[in-house]
């Protein structure tokens, strides 16, 4: 069994998949082809933004949306502990300053009290300037950006989301990608829409910050690639990479969302009452990168681990240690960066394969594995 199927995905794909790499093959124009122009306007247009600008990876996407608001040394910048590395890494690169936010036990997405907590303290200890709020649609689930929004308005924060994994979630009929001043995603293979290799997007309706990303994303460039205006950085999608995801935005649009949805809810109709299932506020719509339920403790999570892995069912643990914990952090305060939802969900979740693909043959051998090994 796979966690995330995709080679089943391609056996479905095949032929569409084939022709679309040949394409380019053919044509020999593998880098800034015209399939990277058509791939960024399909994307746009189905979260519904002016500009997407295709890039390396979804770290690179951050990045670059950081580098228009020109974030630096001296500016916090307030991001979830309980995600993947990239949010927080791509703030230090900028030379600014981390400020770890715990997230809401039910959702995993930012705690909105912990937040205000947070950019309050921040505001009196004097020494960094609130810049930015990056919110993390983590597992698929947009964050609470009705709130965040209120939020950065009052502080005037930018919000910057991070839909790595969050591409095809939404709220009410407003999609993912479309709730940041700047937005982004990744294309990692593993993600709701993947490529075969890394990529991301930077998504925006201001065309000011559009126009820098350009620029920063192909080594600074001005009116043409040997005019370099600005220190950029070499973050191009290549146009093998566009033409798979055209493909692959085709059947998410025409039934991969609906089917991995299909999958989320019979998960949560066997399991419910059995574990902790993951929660779908009201008004919100996910897109299920993964499928994540919570255990009672570690010794019972790596029970159940154990009891999957000897049917080969394979498991994964998003995220064994939170952000605040992360070495590379140790030059942080640690009684600024207390998050210990954070800490006990680090100790408790546990991610089940979940994909458009999955059988109801395979699911059901999960849950009734679960169901057995939690009523031991």
């Amino acid at each position: 069994m796979q966690f995330r199927d995709l080679k089943k995905q391609y056996s479905v794909l095949k032929d569409e998949m084939d022709q679309a790499i040949m394409e380019v093959v053919a044509s020999s124009a593998y880098v800034m082809g015209p399939k990277i122009k058509e791939m960024e306007t399909a994307f746009a247009d189905y979260v519904g933004v002016k500009h997407c600008i295709a890039c390396n990876s979804g770290t690179d996407a951050l990045l670059l949306a950081l580098k228009a608001w020109d974030v630096k040394p001296g500016d916090a910048v307030f991001v979830p502990s309980f995600t993947f590395f990239a949010s927080a890494e791509v703030i230090a690169m900028q030379g600014a300053t981390p400020v770890f936010v715990d997230v809401d036990s039910e959702t995993f997405n930012l705690d909105i009290r912990d937040l205000l907590y947070k950019i309050e303290h921040t505001i009196k200890g004097g020494r960094l300037t609130p810049r930015v709020i990056i919110a993390v649609d983590l597992f698929g689930l947009p964050a609470d950006f009705k709130i965040i929004r209120a939020i950065a308005d009052r502080y005037h924060l930018y919000v910057l989301e991070d839909a790595a994994q969050g591409f095809g979630g939404r709220i009410g009929e407003q999609k993912a990608c479309t709730f940041g001043d700047i937005s982004t995603t990744s294309f990692f293979p593993a993600k709701p829409v993947g490529c075969y290799g890394d990529g991301g997007a930077v998504f925006t309706n201001n065309d000011e910050w559009a126009a820098l990303i350009e620029s920063y994303h192909i080594h600074g460039k001005g009116s043409d690639r040997y005019d370099n205006v600005r220190i950029g950085m070499n973050s191009r999608i290549d146009s093998l990479q566009a033409a798979i995801l055209l493909v692959k935005l085709k059947a998410f649009k025409e039934h991969e969302l609906v089917n991995v949805n299909k999958v989320a809810d019979r998960y949560t109709e066997k399991l419910k009452g059995v574990v902790k299932t993951p929660v779908v506020p009201q008004g919100f719509y996910s897109s299920w990168a993964q499928y994540t339920i919570q255990l009672p403790n570690k010794e019972c999570r790596e029970k159940l681990q154990e009891a999957l892995k000897a049917k080969d069912i394979p498991t994964a643990i998003y995220y064994p240690i939170p952000m605040h914990r992360q070495t590379a952090f140790n030059y942080l305060d640690p009684a600024v960066n207390q998050c210990p939802v954070s800490d006990y969900l680090a100790d408790t979740v546990l991610s089940l394969p979940i994909h458009p693909y999955l059988s109801e043959e395979d699911q059901d051998l999960i849950c009734d594995i679960i169901i057995t090994q939690l009523n031991n």
